[in-house]
């Protein structure tokens, strides 16, 4: 895939969230800088490390989907991880290393889809030709004394099964297919931080050494088709090749985005319960500075994964985390807080946006939903004039807002003969208004 341009990647991403130019750009530049050190020949490559990146704002504004949407258009191993559920070592709780091994599965599963796409033809086309063995098998076709004309007579009654095959004339016909069974590990493993990944990569041990259970099955020839190509692309993927290249994946293009980094940063000096919140700083730290960490795949490098933070930061600061930690997010962008009109763009211009999902919801009732420009500023207005008094949650309130507003329509079969529904500024201002003067009903509802 041809390497996108900082600007070509705030392009994209303006498809999909609105605003935040800054937080964009910042992102654009970090993922462009991972294509420019690859240019980079010799030892100065490896010397180059990436700008990681701290995000500052409130939820709801667009920071875990910009990191989304990031790893997406770079085809990029990415995970999102909240620091609170890590402890420092000694403490129940998630091992930190997890989060690469997180990741180097995550590039696995990724690099497997690639592959699987990449012989799906060719695992399709032998899984037709088993069905077919099926269908008309031939005990004796390596039978030397079978004569000629039997063996022509036979190609041509399995050419015409192979054409009815391609037609789909046989999808509901029952055959037998024999269907490998997984060996079962009832087993379970206690222990200190990272056990629970230490206890998967055991079960993958024993599993790998067991024999492996076949039975027939009996099913459609549809349904055998399924799992028939799994079977041949298996077959054809060479794992070694899957591990390999998501090692390199992972270790030069992955991005972990670390949200609710706020919540291990401490302004008091640690005691009390949150004693481990330095702690868990310091366990994340080497990762972040680069580390060999254990996966079930082999060791992986941590150097040039790209971390991207993310913090409300409304008790604490960025400058409240320990030193080191800071020095190693040397980008730091503090989102905006969202107006009225970014409320209205999030409605109606990203690809995904929230009117086009309920007129898609309601299509299939075969209901037309149509909202006037009056009546998308006013529900604008509504969810900043909410944030604005009580918990700003940020474009997530325009998913309350939205679904208390159309409750009538998508909860009641629409009425005979009724294919339209117009939302006006008024029907939104009756709909909502009762809600909005009951400040603390308003707090549960919206």
């Amino acid at each position: 895939m041809r390497p996108l341009t900082p600007r070509q990647v705030v392009k994209e991403l303006d498809r999909y969230i609105v605003g935040q130019t800054n937080a964009k750009k910042a992102v654009a530049i970090a993922l462009r800088n991972r294509w420019r050190r690859q240019q980079v020949e010799g030892k100065l490559k490896d010397e180059i490390m990436p700008n990681n990146i701290i995000m500052i704002g409130s939820t709801g504004i667009g920071k875990t989907e910009i990191a989304r949407r990031l790893a997406a258009l770079a085809n990029a191993p990415f995970i999102k991880v909240e620091a609170s559920k890590f402890t420092e070592v000694g403490y129940v709780g998630r091992d930190v290393e997890s989060i690469v091994r997180d990741l180097m599965d995550t590039a696995v599963a990724l690099v497997e889809r690639e592959k699987y796409d990449e012989v799906m033809e060719l695992a399709e086309h032998l899984a037709n030709e088993r069905i077919l063995d099926i269908l008309y098998p031939d005990d004796k076709k390596d039978d030397p004394k079978q004569g000629k004309e039997l063996k022509l007579r036979h190609g041509r009654t399995r050419e015409r099964i192979r054409k009815k095959l391609q037609k789909g004339e046989f999808e509901d016909k029952m055959i037998e297919v024999e269907v490998t069974d997984e060996p079962s590990i009832g087993m379970q493993v206690f222990g200190p931080m990272g056990m629970e990944d230490i206890g998967m990569n055991i079960k993958d041990m024993i599993s790998g050494s067991l024999p492996k259970n076949k039975r027939s099955k009996k099913m459609t020839v549809i349904e055998a088709r399924e799992i028939l190509i799994e079977s041949e692309a298996s077959k054809l993927i060479d794992q070694d090749e899957v591990v390999r290249i998501a090692k390199e994946r992972t270790e030069n293009n992955g991005i972990v985005f670390l949200d609710e980094i706020d919540k291990i940063v401490g302004n008091n000096g640690g005691g009390g319960p949150d004693v481990s919140r330095e702690g868990v700083q310091r366990d994340i730290l080497p990762i972040i500075e680069g580390s060999n960490v254990n996966t079930k795949y082999g060791v992986v490098a941590t150097d040039h994964i790209l971390f991207i933070a993310a913090g409300a930061f409304h008790v604490s600061a960025p400058s409240d985390m320990i030193p080191e930690l800071q020095g190693r997010f040397p980008i730091r962008v503090e989102l905006e807080k969202l107006s009225t009109n970014d409320f209205v763009k999030i409605l109606t211009h990203p690809r995904s946006a929230l009117i086009k999902q309920y007129t898609a919801l309601l299509s299939a009732e075969n209901v037309e939903l149509e909202f006037n420009n009056a009546a998308i500023r006013a529900v604008a207005k509504i969810a900043s004039d909410v944030n604005a008094k009580m918990e700003n949650i940020g474009a997530r309130r325009l998913h309350t807002i939205m679904t208390t507003l159309l409750e009538k329509p998508l909860f009641e079969q629409p009425k005979r003969g009724e294919k339209k529904i117009k939302i006006t500024a008024k029907i939104v201002n009756e709909s909502l208004d009762g809600i909005l003067e009951d400040q603390d009903l308003s707090r549960y509802v919206l």
